[in-house]
């Protein structure tokens, strides 16, 4: 009989899958209770961006509890993340930040960053065998 306090690594994928896929559903149960929460309150009472800044806060927070838990962070999430909660916070305090293009930007650079190194991981294993 095995012990089933023992985890094989299989179980302990499954347990992160679990994990991750538990913490992703909060943060967009967060989102949606905040959305609906915006669209209630008072126009007058709610600073411009607190939409913005909140998503940042809630996709910044998702991942910072992911990587708590020791699960690989979304970097996407991080920058689009970033992205929404200085844009918000630029809204607040009534500047209006070039947010759309310095995201398209960073983005970019970063699907350019992935796809060199990916390849070059991939030739590596390659030449290896």
């Amino acid at each position: 009989m095995t012990d089933t306090r023992e985890l094989r690594p299989e179980t302990e994928l499954s347990e992160a899958r679990r994990l991750g896929k538990r913490l992703e559903e909060t943060a967009w149960a967060l989102f949606l209770i905040m959305t609906g929460a915006l669209w209630l309150a008072p126009k007058a009472e709610v600073p411009e961006g607190t939409w913005l800044a909140g998503l940042g806060i809630i996709l910044l927070g998702l991942n910072a509890v992911r990587r708590l838990n020791g699960l690989k962070m979304s970097g996407f999430g991080l920058i689009i993340g970033s992205a929404a909660l200085v844009a918000g916070i630029g809204r607040m305090l009534g500047r209006d930040l070039p947010y759309v293009p310095v995201l398209l930007i960073v983005l970019g650079t970063a699907l350019v960053i992935t796809a060199a190194t990916r390849r070059r991981k991939s030739g590596d294993a390659v030449s290896a065998s």
